[in-house]
């Protein structure tokens, strides 16, 4: 037990802002002393009636959960442990399909803290909180906590009046915004990409299955523990828990991705655009492939496995635990390639944390399916190939693939950075040289390390290096001027069409003619009477390339964009071009915080999330000239209803 000295010095930051709507939570902060280098920093929150702030314990996937930080410039102190919480509530929410955890009317939030340097007298924290009745606000603010009981001087913002003027132009006059509030489909889109990914994590768990780390460990593991149990039953019931604990194992891989989500709701979705974090991806997979074509082996300190093995002779339900967490360390030669895919996949989309925690839970539940099934059913264990070079050749295809994959992330870095190296054709003709590769090794006309003398050619194999050619064949015209046909099938992994080492008729998507600033739009929507359609798009943004490739490219479609609409593309993750020094400004927050707006994403990102209350790309809004929203706003969907939405929103602007 501490020794705690009672001393309480208390000091309130009373809010001079009034509490209203737009600002339904007031806060006041107070200190208790708990000894010379330890403090409990007090936040208590006064929240406007039918107003939910929602608790740090939230689920994934529901409102975002609130977040204490120390900030960015503070280094002398260190958070212990979680903040405590005053009484919340839960209640079911059918929007998030889930109970959440909220606080009602008052909050009480206590995190205390330990001194690194005694010497100091104010600390701050950072809170990030998310606050909802019909709309949701975000609040991020920092606060000042003062030690030794002194009144804290804050430091009054002062805004030039350039940035007083850009700031106000920043916030549209919206009118009919209700239709804003009725969109509610990305959730299901939401769901619909869990599942996908799900889905893509059960495909790379069966491939690694067929890889020479794990396929010989199936039968051996299945008798294993069949014939050592005194009973049939048991013996299955071990396998069945050794492949439940595989599955576990992988979840628990994804957990730390998901403390790091929590620290910073939008920290993940940022790697997506992070130049240098997609080149190291790049990098990592370059690495992969190499050692799947066999020049080099990629294992854990054989120290790790032979302690798990040795665990593993515990006996009982630990025991198979430790036998579990073995196979996945002995194995990870083969299986750390594709999780490296899978988390560099994951967490490069808009769902982060979830989406790995998806895509593991597949790989797992794939890579253990057979241990269960197996002892189930012993008599399918004699219909399984006889391990062989067959191994090894999955090996090599999955390093090919691997080397695709790797440029993905490098074409990332090379729009946001707008290096002009990896142009579209480029990209294909690159994928056009690693799947002749592929081809040629299918063939036998090239060899690896470790691949075996081949006397000839199976079906399998001849039949796989046909698929392969085709595919190639499919690519070619990418790399014309010209092509004869649209590689439409892979919307979103090259760079735009129109991103192009041939001269292009626009910088748009499709060739169509589009502003890329609001204000140039707006003012040509004025001239020619017709409605805008306002494009939140990204460089990096793999749906809004699916979304421009496979649905603005329907005759009927592109026909309304063309002729009866001004569409403005406005790009949220442009942060290396900036704008001119007369356009870079400070931005005050509605929390009193300042946000630097120097290049067209800050710009871009800042506007969407003031006016749409949103962060999602693609989203598409249609209004008139007025300001007026014409329809509730669109995200990634199919070709009929986004024909149907344009068409209904022309005719409503036709009537005004």
């Amino acid at each position: 037990m501490k020794n705690i000295i009672s001393l309480l010095i208390l000091l309130f930051t009373i809010s001079i802002n009034a509490q209203t709507e737009e600002n339904p939570v007031v806060w006041k902060t107070s200190v208790e002393k708990i000894s010379d280098t330890q403090f409990d920093l007090i936040f208590t929150a006064k929240i406007l009636d039918k107003w939910h702030l929602y608790s740090q314990y939230n689920p994934e996937d529901a409102s975002l959960p609130l977040v204490i930080s120390i900030s960015e410039e503070e280094n002398n102190f260190n958070l212990i442990g979680k903040a405590k919480e005053s009484e919340t509530h839960k209640e079911y929410t059918e929007i998030w399909e889930k109970d959440e955890i909220f606080f009602k009317e008052k909050a009480t939030i206590t995190q205390r803290i330990q001194l690194t340097n005694k010497e100091i007298t104010t600390v701050k924290l950072n809170l990030f909180a998310q606050v909802c009745k019909e709309a949701c606000i975000q609040i991020e603010e920092d606060f000042t906590f003062s030690l030794n009981g002194k009144t804290v001087v804050q430091k009054a913002i002062i805004l030039d009046d350039k940035s007083k003027t850009l700031t106000k132009k920043l916030k549209l006059d919206l009118k009919n915004t209700a239709l804003l509030k009725a969109n509610s489909d990305d959730k299901s889109e939401s769901k619909n990409t869990l599942f996908n990914i799900f889905f893509l994590g059960f495909i790379g768990g069966l491939l690694a299955l067929l890889t020479p780390c794990v396929f010989p460990m199936i039968p051996l593991t299945v008798s294993f523990f069949t014939k050592q149990s005194q009973s049939k039953s048991k013996g299955i019931t071990n396998a069945v828990l050794y492949g439940l604990f595989i599955v576990i194992i992988y979840i628990l891989l994804s957990l730390p991705f998901h403390f790091l989500d929590s620290l910073d709701p939008e920290i993940l979705n940022t790697i997506s655009t992070n130049i240098w974090l997609n080149i190291f991806f790049f990098v990592v997979l370059i690495f992969f492939s190499f050692s799947f074509f066999g020049f080099y082996e990629i294992t854990l300190p054989s120290s790790w496995g032979d302690k798990m093995d040795s665990a593993s002779s515990i006996g009982g339900i630990i025991g198979i635990f430790f036998m579990a967490l073995t196979l996945a360390i002995v194995s990870f030669s083969c299986t750390g390639p594709i999780l490296g895919s899978l988390l560099a996949g994951s967490l490069t989309s808009d769902g982060g944390a979830m989406q790995l925690t998806a895509g593991m839970t597949g790989f797992g539940m794939a890579l253990a399916l057979p241990f269960a099934l197996f002892a189930l059913f012993p008599s399918l264990l004699n219909s399984l190939p006889k391990s062989g070079g067959w191994l090894n050749t999955t090996k090599v295809i999955l390093g090919f693939l691997e080397l695709a994959l790797a440029f993905k992330f490098l074409s990332n870095s090379d729009l946001v950075g707008h290096w002009d190296l990896l142009k579209r054709e480029i990209f294909i003709g690159i994928w056009v040289v690693i799947f002749i590769g592929l081809a040629l090794y299918l063939l036998g006309k090239i060899k690896f390390p470790h691949d075996s003398p081949i006397k000839k050619l199976s079906f399998s194999r001849i039949s796989f290096g046909v698929l392969t050619i085709a595919f190639v064949i499919y690519l070619v015209p990418g790399v014309m001027k010209n092509p004869t046909w649209n590689q439409n099938l892979l919307s979103g992994f090259p760079p735009p069409q129109f991103y192009s080492i041939y001269e292009q008729a626009s910088d748009c998507p499709l060739g169509l003619n589009c502003y890329k600033d609001f204000d140039e739009g707006l003012a040509a929507a004025k001239e020619a009477n017709k409605p805008i359609l306002l494009d939140f798009t990204g460089w990096a943004c793999v749906n809004c390339r699916k979304m421009e490739e496979n649905v603005w490219s329907e005759p009927a479609i592109y026909n309304l964009l063309k002729n009866e609409y001004i569409l403005i593309s406005l790009y949220v993750d442009d942060n290396e071009k900036e704008l001119p020094k007369e356009q870079q400004f400070n931005y005050l927050k509605a929390n009193g915080k300042i946000k630097k707006i120097n290049t067209v994403g800050d710009k871009w990102a800042t506007f969407q999330a003031i006016n749409f209350k949103t962060a999602s790309q693609p989203y598409y809004v249609l209004m008139n000239a007025d300001l007026e929203i014409l329809n509730v706003p669109q995200q990634y969907t199919d070709r009929d209803t986004y024909y149907n939405w344009l068409k209904e929103s022309l005719l409503l602007f036709k009537k005004k």
